[in-house]
């Protein structure tokens, strides 16, 4: 992938894994949601690291 499609990548992995901690941290979330959760975090991981391998 180019960068700019990481630097989105990452932008939207961001935006995602805060509204799920913000639900978190208000209601709670399902086991499923808090697995998706942490596949997110690693994705957002793994991109940034691409991220840093390219420059």
């Amino acid at each position: 992938m180019n960068q700019a499609v990481l630097e989105r990548r990452s932008v939207i992995l961001k935006k995602n894994i805060h509204e799920m901690i913000l639900q978190d941290n208000q209601s709670g979330i399902s086991h499923q949601k808090s697995n998706l959760l942490q596949h997110m975090i690693k994705e957002l991981h793994q991109t940034s690291h691409e991220m840093n391998a390219r420059r």
